[in-house]
């Protein structure tokens, strides 16, 4: 991109704007402060600017110019020295069309107090196809709010582009010279009242809509008009996260860390409870003891809302942040009922009650998989240490892929279950297992958790290691999934996991204790220890419906990859199938990173055979190990 020589000595404010186009091309992008209260945000690779103009009382209008904020390429024009704007803006889009043909200048102003209907102002004879996508999309845009006045797009074919009463930015012959088109969207202020004070919920929605609505016309206009290589209007959004952005999805993943939630939950004597149930021919049951909570939930709910997550004005991420703070103010308000029936309410509401089709599924699967004998104890020839041995392998193999790999293995005498916490292994230091079963369980544990907690971590967005609202099942499908690949899934496993959805199902119909031990043991012949194992995880805190989500998780996943998925983008992290979008958006835009690591099974012919057997359709009877 060359610098205009005919703008070599303009200046706005102090700074000469032959410099600030140096630094465009040099680094790729520049942020500047501008007189007047104005600011430049600008990424070389985009061949458009969003613009909006400060007025003298900028608190009649805070609500319009944070459609702007969220865009990639943005200028706040600040409420003096105009004439240095316009050369600013001149010198920009004609070093910038020189590079890609043309540039776009799109400005943003509200309309009149009443007015009902986008107005867009443009050349609509010589730009058919970006005007008409942009009034197509702004119809289906209103058309999600039918309870409001919203008037026909309207069309003004006009050299005067501006709001009323302003200055253009750019005389049309200007336009003309740089090679730059300027279009002007005048905007129906529905979401403030008459004193100009925002309706939050709705502006949010709206905000988020227009903006969509903003990026998919850019696009249009990018790919028909220019030479830019941008592929997607996904990747307009920002790439730089602003600090405001870094400091909520700290606060929330340092909330989030500041207690282990199934640790908290799980009982603490669940050994005696099991030693006296068994000795008791399965009658007495001893009531759940619970850790004591290392924070105070009050504290911690408060912290969550002092959080001003609606100043984000990156759609995706507002989104992100917004439902991790519901499931968060969900889990600590758990850890204080636990005990009561409010936790087992609560716990529907958290992992989305048990689907009727889900618990046929499970049902079927009862009935289709017969359980298998257990082994002899003398089977069970592997241990913790050797497992850790195991897990250890695992590790050597992701520091192959990437050396500043690093995780923690535990084996410890206060855990009762295999697990991984901030991606680091937790082993029970009396875990005992048969060397048929620990193929699967590495690949469970490391090849899924530990990978994409580290996966996670490379991003800038903590969460992403953490966890995203609702991550759990898709995490458990994976692992469920890689027992399959790895030819581990075994039928007993399988029946687990339906009877997961059974014990949970008969929970939410009253039953207690011992009503679902005796319908998982003597009904669906499940070893007394395995039924015991099922209803002790399903009765903690009062009722925790968590275990559903591996089968359901595992279903979700086997429909996903029949429909074409791509395995491999679903070890980015931890994230839910429905942030399947937002996690492509944040890679076209470059916030997210490609994967580090991948599990060791993906390379294996015979897992690329057994996954094809997925996406063909087989039952899930049929993913038993062979």
């Amino acid at each position: 991109m060359e610098v205009s020589t005919d703008n070599r000595d303009s200046v706005i404010g102090e700074t000469p704007i032959s410099e600030i186009l140096r630094e465009l091309q040099e680094e790729g992008e520049v942020e500047r402060h501008l007189p007047g209260g104005g600011y430049l945000h600008m990424s070389e690779e985009l061949p458009y600017l969003v613009v909006y103009r400060l007025k003298e009382d900028t608190d009649q209008d805070k609500a319009t110019i944070r459609f702007v904020l969220s865009e990639a390429s943005f200028l706040i024009l600040g409420n003096k020295d105009f004439e240095a704007y316009r050369q600013l803006m001149f010198s920009l889009g004609d070093a910038m069309a020189s590079k890609f043909k043309t540039f776009l200048l799109l400005e943003l102003y509200a309309g009149p107090q009443g007015s009902s209907s986008f107005n867009l102002k443009g050349p609509a004879t010589k730009l058919p196809t970006t005007i008409k996508v942009f009034k197509e999309e702004l119809e289906k845009m209103t058309a999600k709010y039918q309870g409001l006045s919203f008037s026909e797009t309207n069309i003004e074919d006009t050299e005067q582009r501006q709001g009323e009463g302003e200055l253009p930015l750019l005389e049309v012959n200007e336009l003309k010279d740089a090679g730059i088109l300027l279009l002007g969207l005048q905007i129906p202020p529905l979401y403030r009242n008459n004193e100009g004070e925002e309706y939050p919920v709705f502006f949010r929605s709206f905000k988020d809509d227009l903006v969509l609505v903003l990026h998919k016309t850019i696009f249009e206009f990018i790919r028909v008009q220019t030479s830019s290589g941008v592929e997607s209007y996904r990747a307009l959004g920002q790439k730089k996260l602003r600090e405001k952005v870094l400091e909520i999805d700290k606060a929330l993943s340092h909330i989030e860390t500041s207690y282990q939630f199934l640790w908290l939950i799980s009982p603490s004597n669940i050994r005696q409870v099991k030693e006296t149930f068994f000795k008791s021919n399965y009658e007495k049951l001893l009531n759940y003891h619970y850790r004591l909570l290392p924070i105070d939930p009050d504290v911690l709910k408060r912290e969550l809302y002092n959080l001003k997550i609606e100043e984000v004005d990156d759609p995706a991420l507002s989104f992100l942040f917004r439902e991790k703070r519901e499931e968060l103010e969900m889990q600590i308000s758990m850890l204080t009922d636990r005990g009561t029936p409010h936790f087992f309410y609560n716990s529907l509401m958290l992992y989305d009650g048990i689907e009727r089709e889900l618990q046929q599924q499970a049902q079927q699967l009862l009935d289709e998989v017969q359980e298998e004998d257990p082994l002899d104890p003398v089977h069970y020839q592997m241990d913790a240490q050797d497992f850790k041995n195991l897990a250890q392998e695992e590790f050597e193999y992701f520091k192959e892929q990437d050396g500043n790999f690093y995780s923690r293995i535990h084996v410890r005498d206060d855990v009762n279950i295999l697990m991984v916490s901030q991606g680091e292994l937790y082993i029970p230091s009396d875990y005992k297992m048969a060397p048929t079963e620990t193929k699967a369980l590495v690949q469970h544990e490391v090849g899924t958790h530990v990978l994409t907690y580290y996966n996670g971590i490379q991003h800038p967005l903590r969460m992403l290691s953490t966890g995203l609202t609702d991550y759990d099942a898709l995490q458990e499908g994976i692992a469920v999934l890689a027992e399959y690949l790895v030819n581990g899934l075994t039928a007993n496993r399988m029946r687990t996991l339906a009877g997961r959805v059974v014990a949970a199902a008969a929970r939410l119909d009253g039953a207690d204790f011992q009503e679902i031990f005796r319908l998982l043991h003597r009904q669906y012949g499940f070893s007394d220890l395995r039924a015991f194992n099922t209803t002790s995880r399903i009765l903690q805190g009062g009722g925790f419906t968590k275990d559903v989500i591996y089968l359901r998780g595992l279903v979700q996943l086997r429909e996903y990859l029949q429909k074409g998925g791509e395995l491999e983008i679903l070890f980015s992290g931890k994230f839910a199938l429905k942030h399947l979008p937002v996690i492509r958006e944040l890679k076209e835009r470059g916030v997210m990173k490609d994967t580090n690591l991948i599990p060791r099974y993906l390379k294996s012919e015979e897992t690329q055979t057994r996954l094809q057997k997925i996406r063909d359709g087989i039952s899930l009877s049929q993913m038993i190990r062979e």
